[in-house]
């Protein structure tokens, strides 16, 4: 792959942190010349929406935008060109579940041996590495006990004070007293002194207050946790404790459709996910015990899965438990999977992040493929699938006139091998460069 010099100087820029990044959750990026053309000469491309990809293109930019893409595209004179006629270009990536300001890597506790400040200071970090991997848009869903210090590192990004991807941010999740993200094993007077990993709402006024709230102070996403974590699975049954019903999640739902946000719930299985499906929220996360029946309600009602394969396989999350009781949740979740492509089920990327490495996100694609999906599908999970399930769908996820200009290429074509898409070699983020490697 190769770039002209003025692009490296532009990356240079970037990596110091003095280029805007974008301009809001969804807004144009540069403060370079807003009026600059660039022409990107692409070997191949895949364009987030097509059933195949398309073959030598120039994709035309005009600041944050893509004008122009196809094989005989007129390049104005004084453009910039890059060259990336090596190259399979594809759209900025994106990860449907993340967690920036959760890094447990170091087996710290988040809450109890690390400040919001040095949490956010690793988010940003975070949030490079995944950019760098290419994925120039994250949903994070939930903050893990750092209040909103997601928003002030989305709204940083956006300013162009530290590089990274568009974020959309679920601050603080709700959940409910003794559930999901409540301590357990202290003593109660400290617990109750100890700042939770989610709010906890016990009825219906509580968890309505508690949207108003959210969105007040900048949440993107609304999480609920609609079933409890793996201490709540009975072992012999493997059945998920349910933590709200149909009428609760249905109360977060409409107050957040009141202040135009969705709703992201946590859940695992059983009547828990029966109850979010129902309830109307737009996605489900996790749902390694997902019956077929909720699937199907599922596909009937479009509502989109973020499986988080990579959570349940390649981290160490389930470190503790025993052996078999992790094979069986894994074989478990491997059958909702391949079911739920038989059924149509809108399935969307999403890796878990911060429970796996950050930057290790592409990880999941090869997980994906194993599990049934083509690569093509795989890839548009992540393009205009999720793009979709934010609702931005007209601005992200696929090469196209109008759309910005978030453009990614790797060497070689990932429709013949997924697991390139590991090694991303050329990233741009709303008309700017800021990886380029040869």
């Amino acid at each position: 792959m190769s770039i002209s010099g003025r692009s490296k100087n532009i990356l240079c820029l970037v990596s110091a942190g003095l280029i805007a990044s974008a301009t809001g959750a969804v807004g144009s990026a540069a403060q370079e010349d807003s009026s600059a053309v660039v022409a990107i000469h692409a070997g191949r491309v895949i364009d987030g929406l097509s059933a195949a990809s398309l073959g030598p293109s120039v994709i035309l930019i005009e600041g944050d935008r893509i004008t122009e893409v196809g094989p005989d595209v007129v390049i104005p004179a004084g453009a910039r060109e890059i060259n990336l006629l090596d190259a399979t270009v594809l759209p900025g990536l994106i990860d449907a579940h993340t967690h920036v300001l959760f890094a447990p890597q170091d087996g710290k506790n988040p809450v109890l041996e690390k400040s919001v400040a040095f949490r956010t200071l690793e988010a940003a970090a975070a949030a490079r590495l995944s950019l760098e991997a290419g994925f120039t848009t994250l949903r994070d869903t939930d903050s893990e006990g750092a209040d909103f210090a997601d928003v002030a590192v989305r709204d940083a990004i956006a300013a162009g004070l530290i590089p990274g991807p568009r974020l959309l941010v679920s601050t603080m999740a709700l959940s409910i007293t003794g559930g999901h993200m409540n301590h357990v094993g202290l003593a109660p007077a400290i617990d109750q002194r100890v700042p939770q990993l989610a709010v906890m709402t016990d009825t219906v006024d509580e968890m309505v207050r508690e949207v108003r709230r959210q969105v007040k102070y900048g949440a993107d996403w609304i999480k609920l946790y609609a079933t409890g974590t793996m201490r709540h699975v009975d072992r012999r049954t493997l059945q998920s404790l349910a933590q709200v019903d149909e009428e609760q999640v249905r109360a977060v739902v409409e107050e957040a459709r009141r202040w135009r946000r969705d709703v992201a719930a946590h859940a695992y299985g059983g009547d828990g996910a029966r109850a979010a499906v129902l309830g109307g929220v737009r996605s489900l996360e996790h749902g390694l015990l997902l019956e077929e029946d909720v699937l199907e309600l599922m596909a009937e009602r479009g509502t989109y899965w973020a499986a988080t394969l990579s959570n349940f396989t390649r981290s160490t999350g389930l470190a503790g438990y025993p052996d078999d009781f992790v094979d069986r949740l894994r074989s478990r979740h491997a059958e909702a999977f391949r079911t739920a492509l038989r059924l149509g089920v809108n399935i969307v990327f999403g890796t878990d992040a911060g429970r796996v490495p950050h930057g290790s996100n592409a990880g999941e694609f090869e997980l994906m493929v194993a599990l049934g999906m083509s690569p093509m599908q795989a890839i548009q999970s992540a393009t205009s699938v999720a793009a979709e399930l934010l609702r931005l769908e007209n601005e992200i996820g696929a090469v196209k006139p109008g759309f910005l200009a978030d453009l990614i290429a790797v060497d070689g074509n990932p429709l013949d091998d997924i697991g390139l898409l590991k090694d991303v070699g050329f990233v741009m983020k709303g008309g700017v460069v800021v990886k380029e490697t040869k």
